[in-house]
């Protein structure tokens, strides 16, 4: 620790000759200038964290440390791409503005008191200028490999304690930076919201007021929908809960007294909490997606532009570097990973709709760092399931409104709160009328209307045993909260046809008129119109659908019955702005990617009949037994067609008799005709 402060002391010092003095050609001064007098405002925070308790001055600090991103201020910043490239060069610009962004993970690391990961990004950057200074004497300039080589090295070095860091967290309870913020804060104070190093907004302190002002009851019931949800996972999983220890819990920023409730539940379930950061640094960015606790987004394009910075080093050697490392990682807690229950998610929607610009000048995938990427995604994987078994783990993801929303927030928070307790045994009677008619049926046909183009037909497993074996599960807020879905792993072959949706957001990415064709279950072409150019549209989805797959499978297929849920979309106009959590079940929806019994196939599964659910394979996931990189995608995405788009959803048996479950949007097989009431309560409200 005295090398690591004395290491700590000499780059402050350098850095402030930084800031006051600039020994590097003109055109690079701003740059540098900048990004030293950032850190040592970071540094500052560091030396003095709690220090101060007046929220006024914690609500300034905050702001000051996004600032640079912050709306219109972010077309001037650094970590900017356009920008940097604009006042750098095409050479230097990508490369600076990949350092600028790394360094912003300074803030995390101050808050969390992790010495060494500030002095090694303090110390890459002063290695950085230090490289254009000396090419200043020399009266040239540094070589952009030379640049580029420093950065690769920071980055394939430093991923041992990377993943050994992050790996920890997930398993280990006594990383307990966050769980310390939530068990212990007074959370009637909004300072505590502070004490993380995230941006917190206007609106996430109005989220954690209002759940302030709900009685203790309230916010009791919620946490307890939301335990609930997990431990039935393991009951219907068949999977057993008293092997495992730890509970990964991931929330917004605002959501803590829930969480403080959630956890004594836990605890009373034998399972202590790891809670850990979403974090954006270079070595654990998974796009755009959030993995762990998170603050406001600062600004979502920064985020987007900065999602594929790998590529400016991705490498087979650095891929088989990771792979090594993160083995390593978790071959360092393996008893503390067995038992890892898994996660419980609280996610969040009502945030202003994102669609991303493309820019030229942002760090993006090559054909082949695509597959190197989407090889190192399935080879982690792989290695993660050996030390979290996939089989013995479960999860539970529930959803609630942030105040972005508007003006109807609370009104919605309330309708959300019946949304996700549902009387499921309502549910579990109608949707087993519906499975009991797919489970006649070798395929079904899928059509769109009001513009809607889809046409699809899906293959199904066909039973052997009709009276002990089905298709479909009963999903009835377990894992998935709210209620209201059926589901399967499609027959792969014989699954033909496009899917399209007009509008809808998969992973906080807007899409328009997502269309996706599948030839024997595998995607063969895709498109959207987000973009003038085709190619631009075909990377989008690329990038952030297929994961950098050339192809990948339908997984699953599944009837959504919650037309409460659509309804509540309709009546405040937040379709749009659903997660995809709550809009799977407002309508048929597809998964692109592996199965929902991905890494679990041979866990027998029994829905509340008794019957065993048997279709958890497809002749992709079966690769397992023979080929098992070829097995798993490590992705899964949900596409929805909303009800009124949808013209027909109808089931044939192998003698060709048809058995419609929708037409026109509405439920009408027998048994479900209780599914209409919300349909029929708008007609009158009309």
């Amino acid at each position: 620790m005295e090398i690591l402060t004395e290491r700590y002391e000499l780059s402050c010092g350098r850095i402030r000759e930084i800031a006051a003095i600039q020994d590097v050609a003109q055109e690079y001064q701003e740059y540098f200038h900048k990004t030293a007098g950032f850190i040592l405002q970071v540094a500052e925070v560091y030396q003095n964290l709690g220090k101060t308790t007046d929220i006024n001055v914690l609500r300034a600090e905050n702001k000051s440390l996004y600032e640079d991103i912050l709306g219109e201020n972010y077309k001037v910043s650094y970590a900017n791409p356009v920008y940097a490239c604009e006042k750098l060069g095409q050479a230097y610009g990508p490369l600076l503005s990949f350092l600028y962004t790394e360094l912003r993970e300074l803030i995390p690391c101050a808050f969390e008191k992790r010495a060494e990961d500030i002095v090694i990004r303090m110390e890459l950057f002063v290695e950085i200028y230090n490289m254009f200074a000396y090419a200043q004497s020399e009266e040239t300039a540094p070589a952009p490999e030379e640049l580029k080589e420093t950065l690769y090295w920071f980055v394939s070095d430093y991923s041992e304690t990377a993943f050994a860091w992050r790996v920890c967290t997930q398993v280990d309870p006594d990383c307990d930076f966050a769980t310390k913020i939530v068990m212990e804060s007074d959370l009637e104070n909004l300072c505590y919201l502070y004490k993380y190093g995230e941006f917190v907004s206007p609106e996430i302190e109005q989220m954690a007021q209002y759940l302030n002002s709900l009685s203790m009851e309230r916010i009791q019931m919620i946490a307890d929908t939301y335990t609930e949800g997990y431990r039935i996972g393991f009951v219907k999983g068949n999977k057993d809960l008293s092997k495992k220890g730890t509970v990964d819990i991931r929330y917004m920023l605002g959501f803590e007294r829930i969480i403080r409730a959630a956890v004594h539940n836990f605890e009373k379930m034998g399972l202590k909490p790891t809670i850990y950061r979403a974090s954006n640094s270079i070595f654990h960015k998974k796009g755009v997606n959030k993995v762990g606790y998170f603050g406001a987004d600062a600004n979502k394009q920064f985020l987007y532009d900065h999602k594929d910075d790998i590529a400016l080093f991705l490498d087979k050697k650095l891929v088989n570097r990771r792979l090594e490392v993160l083995k390593l990682a978790y071959e360092s807690v393996k008893d503390k990973a067995l038992k890892y229950a898994g996660p419980a998610v609280m996610e969040v929607f009502g945030e202003v709709p994102f669609a991303p610009a493309s820019k030229k000048e942002a760090a993006s995938l090559s054909a082949a760092q695509q597959k190197l990427s989407a090889e190192y995604a399935g080879a982690a994987a792989d290695i993660t399931n050996q030390y979290i078994i996939g089989e013995e783990r479960s999860f539970t993801i529930i959803a609630f409104p942030v105040p972005d929303i508007g003006a109807d927030f609370e009104e919605i928070f309330d309708e959300t709160v019946k949304l996700n307790t549902l009387d499921y045994q309502t549910y579990e009677r109608i949707q087993a009328a519906i499975i009991s008619t797919l489970d006649k049926a070798s395929y079904v046909e899928i059509k769109g209307m009001n513009g809607n183009q889809t046409d699809l037909c899906v293959a199904l497993y066909p039973l052997a045993n009709p009276e002990k074996e089905t298709i479909f599960e009963n999903c009835v807020a377990d894992v998935n909260i709210p209620v209201g879905e059926v589901f399967t792993s499609p027959v792969l072959e014989g699954t033909n046809g496009k899917l399209h949706v007009s509008r809808v957001f998969l992973n906080e990415l807007e899409y328009h008129n997502l269309e996706i064709d599948f030839k024997d279950g595998m995607i063969t072409e895709y498109t959207c119109t987000n973009f003038d150019n085709e190619e631009e549209n075909k990377a989008y989805i690329k990038e952030n659908v297929l994961y950098n797959h050339d192809t990948l499978p339908m997984g699953e297929f599944a009837i959504g019955t919650n037309t409460t849920a659509y309804m509540t979309a309709k009546k405040y106009d937040i379709g749009s702005r659903f997660p995809i959590l709550i809009a799977e079940k407002t309508g048929p929806h597809f998964a692109v990617g592996d199965t929902c019994y991905s890494r679990s196939e041979d866990v027998k599964v029994y829905n509340e009949d008794g019957k065993e659910i048997v279709a958890r394979d497809n002749s992709i996931s079966i690769l397992r037994k023979t080929d098992s990189a070829k097995a798993y995608f490590a992705c899964h995405t949900d596409i929805t067609i909303p009800y009124d788009e949808l013209g027909s959803i109808i089931a044939y048996d192998k003698n060709q008799n048809a058995y419609p479950i929708i037409e026109k949007g509405r439920f009408v097989l027998e048994g479900t005709e209780k599914l209409n009431i919300p349909f029929d309560k708008d007609i009158k409200n009309a």
